[in-house]
């Protein structure tokens, strides 16, 4: 999904009352504490208000007759208003920061609870940096949003029709006055805020695209050095950079337009009242007090209007967050099971493949009308030329893909008639690329099985020729994996996705290139392990070195999608065909 997709000419997020209304949905849930919210920001405004207008009966009825005593009594009482606003708007903010972190907590978990459910394919197509942006840089846009400017532009929009109210009871002559400049101060404000609203969503895409390749960069460190391109990676770091550098000053600067734009006109709005009021004061009667509560007033008249205006910048930036995380919560998580979906049990491993066609794309089709039948308990390879869809055949048995036309049956029931969990469970797989988790070694077996217990984890080890490596680490099955195993070498790494296959227990058994990574010695040792495995387990082996399927009790030669032989190793070494030249060239 490509990021331009969501702007539309106008430059406005395409579901911008819908997402924000989205959003506040997720404020629902503390449903009570919002009504507490409320009626402190009532608190604190009236207190507020009720403090600025008191300046009208102390200038007339203390100050002015010089009434000391009594100044004192309304001085205290006026105290003991602001006292009562600060300790009310206090509350209000640790009861919202408490709100904001629920609600964002609750995103979270939305969103990583979605991306659990969603297909391999959507992580094939997207950068990962980007999807890590979403969990950081646009929650962290939601939280500011949600922890300061909705209140505030609750409260700014309350107090500007308090202080109107008040002011239309002071004087409505100055009142009409104030109201020349007001239409000016909006007009301002939509013009910057229409301007600014599309930037902070290119800004926060290029945050993501940048995020991205800072991603990729870091975990292709190794590539990037020993072919030297560290120059060319810096250049075009650069242009991320300049251009996300571009997108962010064209954002802030509109937003910080609005702050001295509306400070010049609320200055103008002031002197036109000072001058009207000093007016009506010498000429009509307008009693001073009355003046200096009215201009206390217009000076805040004019604030509230500047926090909305600027407060909505915010409320856009959280807003385009917002719909990159919707984004992906709303992409089609994988199909569902149908409700009458069979949960395989007592899997005896009979693996059938009918007639299969498929294409990681409409217009290529992959693999082309395979056929193949895999006895329960037999070991079968896929060999063949890179490209020739061995892979796509092991993504097609867990259904990471589901296929276009044919079946796959497992022990005679297809795989789309079976509920995914109890599916994958049956089966184990070891890929190429290794991946462990920040743990313990004895937590990364253990992740093929959570209830396997610690004789069971060891004996995996044993199996697959891990243990002896494991009882040379400093703290032995207790010590602490990081940064993807960065501590083991790569033999090392693959010997424990190995032996958390084995713990798994499963009755099918997958190996993509498995052994492909480790050296000639250790390869002896976990073939050994392996044969144990795969011992009464259904296997089916994908190889590139020959003489790890020897034995198999069968081997399918694959070419640009079809099975073209197949046979023993010594059938068909006979045959002379595709599978004596790979021999032959490997062993030449």
């Amino acid at each position: 999904m490509a990021h331009g997709d969501h702007l539309k000419h106008t430059g406005k997020p395409t579901k911008g009352k819908k997402t924000f209304r989205r959003l506040v949905s997720y404020l629902a849930c503390d449903r009570k504490l919002l009504i507490v919210i409320g009626v402190l920001i009532i608190i604190s405004i009236i207190a507020n208000l009720l403090g600025s207008y008191m300046l009208r009966p102390i200038i007339n009825d203390y100050i002015i007759p010089g009434d000391f005593s009594g100044l004192v009594r309304v001085l205290l009482i006026l105290a003991g208003i602001y006292l009562v606003g600060v300790v009310a708007v206090y509350v209000q903010y640790i009861l919202l920061n408490k709100i904001g972190q629920r609600t964002v907590t609750r995103m979270r978990e939305d969103l990583f609870n979605k991306m659990e459910r969603l297909p391999i394919k959507y992580f094939d197509t997207h950068q990962h940096g980007d999807l890590m942006s979403r969990y950081t840089n646009d929650i962290d846009r939601i939280s500011e949003a949600l922890t300061d400017s909705l209140s505030d532009m609750l409260s700014s929009a309350l107090t500007v029709l308090g202080i109107f109210c008040l002011m239309l009871y002071i004087s409505p002559i100055l009142t009409s006055v104030t109201l020349v400049t007001v239409p000016l101060m909006f007009l301002s404000a939509k013009g910057i805020v229409k301007r600014s609203r599309k930037y902070f969503k290119a800004q926060q895409e290029s945050l993501g695209a940048i995020n991205g390749y800072v991603e990729e960069m870091i975990s292709g460190q190794k590539v990037v050095k020993v072919f030297g391109h560290e120059k060319k990676v810096e250049a075009d770091f650069d242009v991320l950079n300049q251009e996300l550098k571009s997108k962010s000053l064209s954002a802030q600067f509109f937003s910080g337009l609005m702050m001295p734009v509306m400070q010049n006109l609320n200055m103008l709005n002031f002197v036109i009242i000072t001058i009207v009021g000093a007016l009506l004061a010498i000429y009509r009667g307008f009693d001073v007090g009355g003046l200096a509560a009215f201009l206390q007033y217009s000076r805040q008249f004019g604030r509230p209007i500047n926090e909305l205006a600027s407060l909505y910048n915010s409320i856009q930036a959280a807003i385009a967050g917002a719909e990159r995380i919707f984004e992906v919560i709303d992409e089609a998580p994988e199909k569902e099971d149908e409700p009458d979906a069979l949960a395989l049990a007592n899997v005896k491993g009979d693996v059938r493949m009918e007639n299969v066609y498929f294409g990681y794309r409409e217009d290529k089709t992959i693999l082309k009308g395979i056929s193949l039948h895999v006895a329960p308990g037999c070991k079968i390879a896929l060999v063949g030329e890179t490209g020739a869809g061995k892979t796509t055949i092991l993504n097609m048995l867990p259904r990471f893909f589901d296929i276009q036309s044919g079946e796959i049956a497992i022990d005679g029931h297809s795989i789309m008639d079976v509920q995914r969990e109890s599916l994958r469970k049956s089966m184990a797989i070891v890929l190429q690329d290794t991946h462990l988790f920040t743990g313990t070694v004895r937590e990364n077996i253990r992740f093929g099985r959570l209830d396997a217990t610690d004789e069971e984890v060891v004996e995996a080890a044993r199996l697959t020729a891990a243990h002896s490596f494991i009882k040379r680490l400093p703290k032995g099955y207790d010590t602490m994996l990081e940064n993807d195993g960065a501590n083991l070498s790569q033999g090392q790494r693959q010997l424990l996705n190995i032996a958390r296959a084995a713990v798994a227990d499963p009755s099918i058994l997958l190996l993509d290139e498995a052994t492909s990574n480790i050296d000639t010695r250790s390869e002896i040792l976990i073939q050994r392990g392996l044969d144990k495995l795969m011992e009464g387990r259904t296997s089916i082996i994908i190889a590139h070195r020959l003489s790890t399927v020897q034995n198999a009790h069968r081997i399918l030669v694959l070419d640009h999608g079809q099975i073209i032989e197949q046979g023993t190793h010594q059938e068909l070494l006979a045959m002379k065909g595709r599978y004596y030249s790979l021999y032959k060239e490997q062993f030449e």
